[in-house]
């Protein structure tokens, strides 16, 4: 009998072991091909970074991190069908997205697995805003942030002047426009005009219309809310048709990866704003920024982008709560992230607690000439920081979000 009882003991050790060593799935939904292909592989590298990182330190409740990721195409159908996947290979949290349409289907879709969802790149207001849920945070900024410290600047340097504005036709597009308008005064459509871009799918056609009217309509500052290789596209034409020389060109988001596809000669003097850049670190007196940046240029010999330290962030945040709450379980990991203040990348960060937006510095960027990038041994030094903006004085108050909840007929409180 007592030896039964020790090979039964034995067994249930091995058996604890066994479940103990059990990779825990990450799901990172991102589009690896499609217009924001490569911001996807920018995050497919952050998240790597943060799981090895975390694996070498002894995992997660002693468990190793593997991440299994799906093709969104910024597709919200087909991002809708990937958390699917991924929730039956049992990942425990999705994370992903260069498409605000992509984060918010599939967030929802999240949500009814009992998943959290962490949006990447995912700017439009409706994320946190009208379309938010508690199984929904968001790491980056939202449109009206990156408005503010844009408006902030552009009212400084460049006050009173007319805009004309080229806009995807999709949620991020709507709310980075309308925020930026409200931000710059330049809310008349009459005097300060725009054309829509369908998306995804525009064709070069659309993008030759829509610049031929900015050009006829002899304005000063050409707003092109546009992202990835839909930027690039339309900076192409841009220049074809003189504009680049005649207008200020104002991007609401740009990236690393966006200046490296068009070229620093095509895109310098481009005004936009960045949550985070390489430089950031040395300029925050971040510690762990500098070494995520030399770690980052080691292993894949280029500095990371916003979108690889936001996948970072991502990965490395869901680590730390997991370890504060003791489990991988949703509703813990919930009240875990509400409220909690962190220092990463960065100055001090918070997760909102009634919208799950994450509250953190937004800086307004300049892309550099092209002689002062190449002085950079990566050839990669691509922004100067010209203005900043502190999330206590970015983002809407509790009442403005109730306004928008309320205008939008969701509930007050995130459900």
């Amino acid at each position: 009998m007592r030896q039964l009882s020790a090979v039964l003991a034995l067994w249930a050790t091995i058996t604890a072991c066994a479940q103990a060593a059990k990779p825990i799935t990450l799901g990172l939904n991102y589009p690896r091909t499609g217009p924001y292909k490569e911001e996807g592989l920018a995050q497919m590298r952050g998240a790597l970074l943060a799981i090895d990182e975390i694996n070498a330190q002894g995992g997660v409740l002693g468990r190793p991190l593997r991440l299994s990721s799906k093709d969104t195409a910024s597709r919200p159908a087909k991002a809708e069908k990937n958390v699917d996947k991924l929730a039956a290979e049992g990942a425990v949290m999705l994370f992903g997205g260069a498409s605000s349409a992509v984060a918010i289907a599939a967030g929802k879709r999240a949500r009814e697995h009992g998943l959290l969802y962490f949006g990447t790149l995912t700017y439009s207001n409706d994320t946190t805003g009208k379309d938010g849920h508690r199984y929904m945070f968001r790491e980056c900024n939202n449109a009206w942030m990156s408005a503010k410290v844009l408006g902030q600047y552009l009212s400084k340097t460049l006050p009173n002047k007319r805009y004309f504005y080229v806009t995807a036709d999709y949620t991020w597009g709507h709310t980075s426009e309308a925020s930026l308008r409200q931000a710059t005064s330049s809310d008349n459509a009459a005097e300060h005009a725009g054309v829509r871009i369908p998306f995804p799918g525009a064709r070069l056609a659309d993008y030759q219309d829509a610049l031929t009217q900015a050009a006829a309509s002899k304005v000063d500052i050409l707003a092109l809310v546009l992202f990835g290789e839909d930027l690039v596209r339309a900076m192409r034409i841009a220049k074809d048709l003189g504009l680049t020389e005649r207008m200020q060109i104002v991007a609401p988001n740009l990236t690393q990866s966006m200046v490296e596809q068009a070229g620093p000669d095509l895109m310098q003097g481009v005004i936009g704003t960045e949550p985070w850049t390489w430089r950031v670190p040395a300029l925050e007196k971040s510690a762990r920024g500098e070494a995520f940046v030399q770690a980052f240029k080691t292993r894949y010999q280029m500095y990371p982008s916003s979108s690889a330290a936001s996948a970072y962030s991502i990965v490395q945040q869901w680590a730390d709560t997991a370890r504060r709450a003791n489990s991988l379980d949703s509703e813990a990991l919930i009240k875990a992230l509400e409220g909690h203040r962190y220092s990463l990348l960065k100055g001090e960060q918070q997760w909102r607690a009634f919208d799950h937006q994450n509250l953190q510095t937004v800086y307004a960027v300049k892309v550099k000439p092209r002689d002062e990038v190449l002085k950079d041994p990566l050839k990669q030094d691509y922004f100067e920081i010209v203005d900043r903006l502190d999330a206590s004085t970015a983002l809407p108050s509790l009442a403005d979000w109730q306004a928008e909840r309320r205008a939008g007929g969701q509930p007050l409180t995130l459900q």
